[in-house]
């Protein structure tokens, strides 16, 4: 449960907060006046911080600088009336998450007091490398020993201490965010403020005002100066999630920070500089794709430092620590006392291909555990997709030149009721590998041989969890 104290004079106020953030199941607390406002803070340790920025017996910055003091890393949103906007303003450039005005807006007042709380979690939980024998009991804890993930340690260790952009890469659910949490808590700017925007959940429209700010009029509904979360982020660091899906517009702003680490707000001539580090990531084929969607100069600015995370698929028995370490925290977590899984259970989720990867097999086992009764997760909790029996590999298909008639049998065995797609997937699957087999791995010839378009094929690939290193690997073998 959230932990949210209101620091303001006026009662109406305390009491729509209060009223406000029970959607949220958060616990509010409330103080009148800065010195126990301030004693709350030492003695309660909350999330987030709610501060009327004219409070009477002290000035609100004031009272934020003697907070900051204390926790350097408490978002703290200001509540200001339009005639004490520029002081909140003021205040954003210190170092405070955000402000709100009076009278307040619940639905705005609940997103950004929800918005804080993640921001607080994802400065505040730490984020742990490996060490042998270890479990943490609190924090997120980067798991595996694969070679894979070990060179994975290693980027964060060698790129952390360095102020450089770093580009990290990876399929969806693989725990892009995690890598950049561990470099910002590893880093000289760990003191600093952190913030995650996902390129691609928010609109075109807003994205430039969300990370650049914008001048009052600058736009219809813009009633006030907004400061955006590069200038919000001055001495820290931003991780701008699927930057691959950010317009080329926005695309030309960010290279030129890069450059020259100074922009202009949306509507704004005024030149503003600011110091921020930057981290990205994507899943996105980057170096591949048409100009007039991700811009070469970009890339090869972001490329400074690239650390890629490996697929589940592509981990081996890092799978099995996986699924040990996410049974102990769910353990925790859900006061269960689930001790493994069945043989039949574990085998289903060693053939299961896992396309959202780490994500997903953590929905997947929370969601099991809840069904669970006993201290064994049978195959019956998995859902349909996991029972299925498709493979590690990504689909149904195993390698090229498999028996079709074997395959069809093993899973009419398994009481397959999906069949039709998983032969067409073996199908498909086995003709690529065939292709490029014949290629020595050369997509243009395979693409032109197979009679589909080269970016059609890199899609396929990518689905079925084809791997090209092992394909040629495998042709080679087999000359041998």
């Amino acid at each position: 449960m959230p932990l949210i104290l209101v620091i303001d004079d006026d009662r109406s106020v305390q009491h729509l907060v209060t009223q406000a953030l029970k959607p949220l199941k958060a616990e509010v607390l409330t103080a009148q006046s800065a010195d126990d406002g301030l004693a709350q803070i030492r003695e309660r340790s909350p999330e987030v911080v709610l501060l009327d920025i004219l409070l009477p017996e002290t000035s609100g910055l004031e009272l934020y600088r003697r907070v900051y003091d204390l926790d350097p890393k408490l978002p703290i949103i200001f509540i200001t009336s339009v005639s004490s906007g520029e002081t909140a303003i003021e205040a954003i450039k210190l170092g405070a998450y955000d402000y709100i005005h009076k009278p307040l807006d619940v639905e705005q007042l609940r997103d950004k007091v929800q918005q804080a709380v993640e921001i607080r979690r994802l400065m505040h939980e730490p984020v742990v490398l490996p060490d042998a024998g270890t479990e943490p009991h609190e924090g997120d804890l980067l798991v595996g020993n694969s070679p894979e993930m070990m060179e994975v340690y290693k980027g964060i260790g060698r790129v952390a201490p360095q102020d450089v952009t770093v580009l990290i890469r990876g399929e969806s659910g693989t725990g892009k965010e995690l890598v950049a949490r561990a470099i910002y808590q590893h880093s000289r700017r760990a003191n600093g403020p952190f913030l995650a925007i996902n390129c691609a959940a928010i609109p075109e429209g807003l994205l430039e005002s969300e990370l650049f700010g914008h001048e009052k009029g600058a736009f219809s509904g813009a009633v006030t100066t907004r400061i955006g979360k590069f200038e919000q982020c001055d001495g820290g660091t931003i991780f701008l999630d699927e930057i691959g899906d950010m317009s080329p517009m926005l695309q030309s702003k960010v290279l030129r920070l890069l450059q020259e680490r100074q922009f202009e707000r949306v509507g704004g001539n005024k030149t503003i500089r600011v110091n921020v580090r930057i981290i990205a990531a994507t899943h996105r084929d980057l170096e591949n794709m048409p100009e007039e969607k991700f811009r070469s100069d970009l890339y090869y600015r972001l490329n400074g430092f690239v650390i890629t995370l490996p697929p589940v698929r592509d981990r081996g028995d890092d799978l099995l620590i996986l699924i040990d370490h996410f049974l102990k925290r769910f353990n925790r977590e859900l006061a269960k006392q689930v001790q493994g899984l069945s043989p039949e259970a574990l085998n289903l989720m060693m053939r299961y291909g896992w396309p959202g990867n780490v994500r997903e097999l953590q929905s997947i086992l929370r969601q099991a555990m809840l069904q669970s009764t006993g201290p064994v997760l049978i195959a019956d909790f998995l859902p349909g997709d996991v029972r299925s029996g498709r493979r590690r590999n990504g689909g149904a298909a195993p390698e090229a030149g498999a028996d079709l008639n074997r395959f069809i049998r093993e899973r009419l065995e398994a009481d397959s009721k999906d069949l039709y797609a998983e032969s067409i997937e073996f199908l498909e699957s086995a003709l690529i590998r065939r292709v490029l087999t014949a290629t020595g791995g050369n997509q243009s010839r395979a693409s032109e041989i197979l009679g589909i378009a080269r970016g059609s094929l890199r899609n396929k690939i990518r689905s079925l969890g084809i791997s090209i290193d092992r394909v040629v690997s495998d042709s080679e073998d087999e000359a041998d």
